[in-house]
C-alpha cells in the first residue's frame, strides 16, 4: 500500500516549523511524525504539503493510496483501523479526518462522497505549536515503548546514580558516567553514541538523539526531547529541541520548542511565567495578533536557523521566525519575524545572502551542505514574511 501524510488544516497554526518542513516532520516524543507512521505502518511514506516545500519533501502517487492527516500522531487501534480501509472510506474523528483511501488523483477528491468511519479511540492531535511540549511526555512514553519493544538496552555504568533503571534505555555507543538519572515518573532515552558529560541530573521524560551531547552539570527536567546532534546545558525543563541545535551553556529554557540549526548564546535566559501569573499569548500567524493559550507556563517558540547572542533575555511567550539573529541587552519584543537582525532596541531586515553564510557554515561544521534546495526553501520564507519585517 501506498501511503502519504498531508499537512491538513494545522499547518498555518504550527508556523514557524511548518515554514521549512512538512507538518509530518515535526518532532515529538523521541521520533518526528513521519518516523512513527513508518515504524507503524511498516512502509516508508511521502508527503502532500505546499508547493515551495515539495521538491524537497515530495509525493508519489500510486493507483491506490491511503492518505493520511499527520497532526495526528499514531497508536495501534488507529493503524489497525487505517490497514482496514477499503476504497472510498475515510476515517474521521468529530469532523476532521484521518484517513482515506482513494484510487482517485488527490486534487479530485470530495470526501463528502466517501463513507464515513468514526474513530472513537484514544488519540494524540497537534493542533497549535504549544501542543508540541505539553503533550510531549505521552508522546515521548509512546515512542519508548515503541522503539525498546523486545529490546534490551546498554549496560548502566555503575556509577551513575540511578532510579527505575528499567524505565531508562541506552543504545549502543551512549556513554553516561557519574550522572543521575531518575526515570520514577517517565522514560529516559539515550541514543546512539550520544554522550551525557559527568554531573548531569536528568528527572522523569528525556530523550538525547543520536550523537547527541549533554554537557556537564546540565540539569534537565521532562518531558523534554532533544533530537539528533543537539548540544544541551545549563538549566533546561519541558523543552522539544527537533536536530542540529545548540543550548550548551548555563542560563534557563522551559516550556518551549526549538526547531533545527538553532544556537543560543552562554547565560541566555527564557521567561516561562509571567510575573502576574496571567495566561501566556502567543503571536497566531493566521489572525496576525496574539492568540490565547490556556497556559501558564509558555516560553519561546524559535524557527529553524535563528541565533541569539550572550545574555539574551526573552520574554514569556516569545515567538521567532526562521532565520533570526538576536543580541543585545534588555527584552526584545515577543514576535520577532523571520529574517530580523538586532535586539531590544530595534530591528533591520537580514539580508538572506548574510543569513545563508551563516547556516552554510554551521551546516559544514556538523559535515552538511545547505543546498540549492535548502536555498530556495529560505528565499520563499523570506519573501513570505517580508510584511512583518516592515517598519523593523
Amino acid at each position: 500500500m501506498n501511503y502519504i501524510l498531508f499537512d491538513g488544516p494545522v499547518r498555518r497554526a504550527l508556523l514557524p516549523f511548518t515554514y521549512t518542513r512538512p507538518v509530518a516532520d515535526i518532532r515529538i516524543g523521541i521520533l518526528t511524525i513521519r518516523e512513527k507512521w513508518e515504524r507503524y505502518l511498516g512502509y516508508t511514506t511521502t508527503t502532500i504539503t505546499e508547493e515551495y516545500l515539495s521538491e524537497k519533501y515530495p509525493m508519489v502517487e500510486l493507483e491506490e493510496n491511503i492518505l493520511i492527516n499527520a497532526a495526528f500522531l499514531p497508536n495501534e487501534e488507529m493503524v489497525e483501523m487505517i490497514r482496514e480501509l477499503q476504497p472510498n472510506q475515510a476515517i474521521f474523528c468529530q469532523e476532521e479526518v484521518i484517513a482515506f483511501f482513494t484510487t482517485e488523483a488527490q486534487e479530485d477528491i470530495d470526501l463528502s462522497t466517501y463513507e464515513a468511519l468514526e474513530f472513537e479511540g484514544d488519540y494524540t492531535h497537534v493542533e497549535n505549536t504549544w501542543d508540541i511540549f505539553t503533550k510531549n511526555g505521552e508522546a515521548l512514553e509512546a515512542d519508548f515503548e515503541l522503539i525498546t519493544a523486545g529490546r534490551r538496552s546498554q549496560p548502566i555504568s555503575p556509577t551513575n546514580n540511578v532510579i527505575n533503571p528499567e524505565n531508562i534505555f541506552l543504545e549502543e555507543g551512549a556513554v553516561v558516567e557519574f550522572c543521575t538519572l531518575n526515570a520514577s515518573d517517565g522514560p529516559i532515552y539515550i541514543g546512539k553514541d550520544a554522550l551525557v558529560m559527568e554531573g548531569c541530573m536528568i528527572r522523569n521524560g528525556f530523550s538525547l538523539g543520536e550523537k547527541g551531547l549533554a554537557k556537564m552539570g546540565g540539569r534537565f527536567y521532562g518531558p523534554s526531547t532533544f533530537g539528533p546532534h543537539c548540544k544541551i546545558g545549563g538549566e533546561i525543563n519541558n523543552v522539544v529541541m527537533f536536530a542540529y541545535s545548540n543550548k550548551g551553556h548555563d542560563g534557563f529554557l522551559g516550556n518551549s520548542v526549538v526547531g533545527e540549526w538553532c544556537n543560543f548564546g552562554a547565560d541566555t535566559n527564557s521567561s516561562n511565567m509571567k510575573n502576574n501569573y496571567a495566561e501566556v499569548r502567543l503571536w497566531d500567524y493566521e489572525t496576525e495578533r496574539f492568540a490565547r493559550t490556556g497556559l501558564q507556563f509558555c516560553g519561546l517558540m524559535m524557527g529553524d536557523h535563528s541565533k541569539c547572542g550572550i545574555n539574551t533575555m526573552f520574554n514569556t511567550g516569545t515567538v521567532i521566525g526562521v532565520s533570526a539573529n538576536i543580541f543585545g541587552s534588555g527584552f526584545p519584543r515577543n514576535f520577532i519575524p523571520s529574517f530580523s537582525w538586532g535586539g531590544a532596541s530595534g530591528f533591520t531586515p537580514y539580508l538572506p545572502v548574510k543569513a545563508y553564510e551563516t547556516a552554510r557554515a554551521m551546516m559544514g561544521r556538523r559535515g552538511l551542505e545547505f543546498t540549492d534546495l535548502d536555498k530556495a526553501i529560505m528565499d520563499h520564507v523570506f519573501e513570505e514574511s517580508a510584511k512583518w519585517r516592515k517598519g523593523t
